[in-house]
């Protein structure tokens, strides 16, 4: 605990989970525990639930109480995601249309009243992790950027400053060193893969920044893979169809099975429109498990069973950064799901996304001016580093001698409150 009132929140607000500490010129505080109901209390999953009355629910007990209320409601994940999208402006929550900053300021604003109530102050000023990079696209970049200081505006923040997450990771880092190092930060998320290189000294308050770049390429990509390969046909990816008094065989939409694909896009599919489409595709079936697929898929979109689905993906993920092979198994009423899957298969068709992350941090190492041979330590966070593809590629390019594990969900806030506290 602080010896004196915090003066500035230092705030990860991730894809998957956010996290905060207070900070004041002299002093960063552990890791606040926002959510005693969770495993860890000081990570507040990134989820929102509204029930069908409009109650807000965030963390542990989001997922909690939209169990509870039959899976009614709207159950919102991964938003961090949409805030370089254009064409993403707005969601309905009930008969209420609501803007993205809007949703995550609800969010945002919530962990900050838990802050306030913990330390009995009001805090005001923020410094906010953010990617190396939301987009590729700069006028995307700065939009997102733009839209994540809106809503910490709708929280209650009047003054919001930003720090690259791997830079941060950098300042965590740096409290460990006791002579100069040149190291590359990789910070493996949920939605963006980030690259920072730096040169670091114990004694020196900066952290000075060579070069810095990421993709927004992550996680939540690989679990998009695994279900686009395994388990998409499941809920009717390879159905063919005729449409009423039409004699061309149709093959299910690709957008659609995009968005199944996407952690964050599953939710989209309960549209009125899309529901009847599917429907009308299930009648004019052709295959002999067709329909039992578009009936899956139904139930999966009905009864809002995406972040569950998700949950199954992601752990089987987990399970091949350690063994050779695993079977991904969902069990829900009407949805019956056992897909084995090895590190092999898995490697094969998640190998556009290694590429790519791989590619960024390639061209982050050539902004450095550096080669593989100029770092000195490799420092990766965020448990998307633990995927075996991914981390023999780091190996291959810098060697198992220079590689150090951060802390995978601290080392980041940590690194924004120390930054914090040249603010304060």
């Amino acid at each position: 605990m602080l010896e004196n009132k915090p003066t500035l929140y230092a705030i990860d607000f991730g894809t998957s989970n956010s996290l905060l500490c207070g900070v004041n010129a002299r002093e960063v505080d552990a890791p606040l525990p926002l959510d005693p109901a969770a495993h860890d209390p000081s990570v507040l999953r990134s989820i929102l639930f509204f029930s069908e009355t409009t109650q807000q629910y965030f963390g542990a007990e989001a997922l909690d109480r939209y169990v509870a209320e039959g899976m009614r409601g709207r159950f919102l994940r991964s938003l961090k995601r949409f805030l370089p999208m254009p064409s993403f402006e707005e969601t309905r929550i009930g008969s209420k249309a609501v803007k993205l900053e809007e949703l995550i300021g609800v969010f945002l604003r919530e962990m900050r009243r838990r802050a306030n109530a913990h330390y009995g102050v009001d805090v005001r000023r923020a410094l906010f992790g953010r990617p190396a990079r939301f987009s590729e696209n700069d006028a995307n970049d700065a939009l997102a950027e733009e839209r994540l200081g809106a809503a910490a505006n709708f929280a209650g923040f009047t003054e919001v400053h930003f720090c690259p997450e791997p830079t941060a990771a950098a300042y965590d880092f740096r409290s460990r060193l006791t002579e100069p190092k040149v190291v590359l930060v990789a910070d493996f998320g949920g939605g963006t893969s980030d690259f920072t290189v730096a040169r670091l000294t114990p004694e020196e308050q900066e952290v000075e920044v060579l070069a810095i770049g990421g993709v927004s390429i992550a996680g939540d990509a690989f679990d998009g893979s695994i279900m686009r390969h395994k388990v998409s046909r499941n809920f009717g990816a390879d159905v063919k169809y005729k449409v009423p008094f039409g004699s061309n065989v149709l093959s299910m939409p690709r957008p659609l099975m995009e968005s199944l694909c996407s952690p964050a896009d599953t939710c989209l599919l309960a549209q009125r429109d899309i529901m009847t489409f599917l429907r009308d595709i299930k009648s004019g079936s052709l295959g002999k498990d067709d329909k039992q697929h578009i009936d899956q898929l139904l139930c999966l979109v009905e009864d809002s069973l995406g972040f569950q689905l998700f949950e199954s993906i992601e752990h089987a993920k987990r399970e091949l950064s350690d063994r050779e092979a695993t079977e991904l198994k969902f069990d829900y009423p009407g949805i019956d799901i056992a897909e084995p899957i090895t590190r092999a298969e898995f490697q094969t068709f998640s190998a556009p996304q290694v590429d790519a992350i791989l590619g960024s941090l390639d061209r982050t190492l050539a902004e450095s001016g550096l080669g593989s041979a100029g770092i000195d330590l490799v420092c990766c966070t965020g448990g998307t580093a633990r995927v075996a593809a991914l981390s023999a590629g780091i190996q291959s390019r810098f060697g198992a001698e220079k590689l150090v594990r951060l802390r995978s969900l601290h080392s980041v806030i940590q690194g924004l409150g120390e930054r914090a506290r040249t603010l304060s």
